[in-house]
């Protein structure tokens, strides 16, 4: 078994910047010629996560209306108070989110659904440069 860690870096405008990773996922895959295996995928900062759902422009926006109606932007959060950041909600979504996700790989190809993309949700509120680590394991 190999271990394989990539990098895949992503400069993000702010709350409400997500972007479907799934193609650089797959490249990366196809580069480090594994066939059998998992990816796991993981953002470190906890403002951001990770997550799948059909990325197409209604969907982008019901997911964006749910995180605004879980953690809304004008709540008064403890965080802010402590930090005074303004951020506070981007905390709490991106730990109903997580930071982490793994996908199985098979043949090369990763193992999705057919209207399943991964996606990198931002949700501070200011852009990031993010790093996004990519361990892929397998044979």
């Amino acid at each position: 078994m190999k271990i394989i860690t990539e990098y895949l870096e992503l400069k993000t405008k702010g709350d409400g910047d997500y972007h479907n990773i799934t193609s650089h996922i797959e490249t990366r895959l196809k580069e480090t010629g594994l066939e059998e295996g998992s990816v796991t995928i993981f953002v470190g900062g906890s403002t951001a996560g990770l997550t799948t759902f059909e990325f197409e422009p209604g969907l982008y926006k019901d997911i964006k209306e749910l995180f605004e109606g879980l953690a809304p932007k004008s709540k008064n959060y403890h965080h802010n108070m402590a930090w005074h950041d303004g951020n506070g909600y981007a905390h709490v979504r991106s730990a109903i989110c997580k930071p982490t996700f793994t996908c199985p790989f098979s043949k090369g190809k990763l193992l999705l659904g057919t209207w399943q993309q991964i996606v990198f949700l931002e949700f501070d509120n200011r852009s990031r440069d993010r790093k996004i680590i990519l361990q892929f394991m397998g044979y």
